[in-house]
């Protein structure tokens, strides 16, 4: 089955996701701790959204 469009993009933001927490990993190790905390919450947040985006995937929905 060929995938959509919609598919496609979502997809492609997902890869732009995982490029962007790599960037991020290589800087954490010129950042303070203070800093470090601050990112850690900020991640805290991103990965609830991460987590009800794979729920809502995993729920069985039309075919």
């Amino acid at each position: 089955m060929p995938a959509s469009g919609e598919l496609i993009r979502s997809m492609n933001y997902v890869e732009d996701i995982t490029t962007t927490l790599r960037r991020i990993c290589i800087s954490i190790p010129a950042m303070n701790t203070d800093e470090r905390k601050r990112l850690a919450e900020s991640l805290r947040t991103a990965t609830s959204a991460i987590n009800a985006a794979v729920a809502d995937l995993e729920k069985a929905g039309p075919q």
